[in-house]
């Protein structure tokens, strides 16, 4: 039942979230954006409520299987990981426990998740690369008329998909994999050990477990901490995975991270990290608070 709540949870998290992260990849890939409401006010008047959801249909469609595989695969490693250690998958683990499920949670949905990243990135930057191309310096005289802007590279997300593998082959559907699971890995050994301390705090005496209020705050608060770990590489990873729209400027992760610092400073890898954090908060209150009731839901039907 943990791969079913977690599929439950995950795609009630990305209808809350996905505006803001389309936001915050616009922030972190286009520098002429001078902050979050900047970036807000501009998609809005350029492309209305429809921007913001750019390339949602492809995560909406495989968030339920990927949010299934990362809370499945962390109940299943604890629960091996106690009944190896101490004789019983009821057992109560050590945060030692906890940390590793968490890590290999993250580890593993790096495989199902970089596909659909490239495609919503791509997706998401799309028009500002339309926009920065069809407002370059013009040679054309005033009285001339404009030839129309072009037609965006991308139709869709299946379309990018299928482009990106003909172009570049099965490694541009891994392009920036390695910062993806330097963000995923520690990410959620923190977003697991997190929501695992707040429960426990939050969590009244006499009760094995907190109220919906414990859950919401526990949630919402892992989100927040496992992305103020995780921004770091998520800027790289964006940057690589963006990479393959005109010139290639990145040979591989360092060089990113190099490039990166050296134009931008030290500060650009912290690029969205506000943006993050408030997107995270609400997010990961909604998945967990809808984890932890399908879980009680199905235990309550099936006793």
């Amino acid at each position: 039942m943990d791969f079913v709540a977690g599929a439950i949870g995950g795609i009630c998290g990305v209808a809350v979230g996905y505006p803001l992260d389309t936001v915050k990849v616009r922030v972190q890939m286009e520098s002429k954006y001078r902050g979050i409401w900047h970036c807000v006010r501009d998609t809005y008047r350029r492309e209305r409520v429809t921007g913001f959801y750019r390339g949602l249909s492809l995560p909406v469609c495989t968030v339920s299987l990927v949010s299934s595989v990362s809370f499945g695969t962390y109940r299943h490693c604890l629960a091996h990981i106690c009944r190896l250690r101490y004789g019983s998958t009821d057992a109560k683990p050590a945060k030692a426990d906890i940390t590793l499920s968490g890590c290999a949670s993250g580890l593993v949905r790096v495989f199902l998740t970089s596909p659909t990243e490239v495609a919503k990135v791509r997706l998401q930057t799309q028009t500002q690369q339309r926009r920065l191309s069809a407002s370059g310096p013009s040679t054309v005289p005033p009285m001339c008329p404009v030839a129309p802007a072009p037609e965006p590279k991308y139709r869709g997300p299946l379309h990018c998909l299928t482009t990106v593998a003909r172009e570049e082959g099965l490694k541009g559907l891994y392009k920036g994999s390695s910062a993806l699971l330097l963000r995923d890995g520690h990410s959620f050994a923190t977003y697991f050990l997190s929501y695992a301390i707040l429960c426990e705090w939050l969590t009244p005496t006499g009760h094995s477990q907190p109220d919906v209020v414990g859950v919401l705050v526990a949630g919402g608060c892992a989100g927040v901490l496992a992305w103020a770990v995780a921004t770091p590489m998520d800027v790289i990873k964006s940057r690589l995975q963006a990479d393959g729209q005109g010139q290639q400027r990145y040979r591989g992760l360092v060089h990113c991270v190099v490039a990166s610092v050296r134009e931008s400073g030290p500060s650009v890898l912290f690029k969205g990290l506000a943006l993050n954090c408030c997107r995270a908060f609400p997010v990961n209150m909604v998945v967990f608070a809808t984890y932890e009731a399908v879980l009680r839901l199905t235990r309550g039907l099936l006793s």
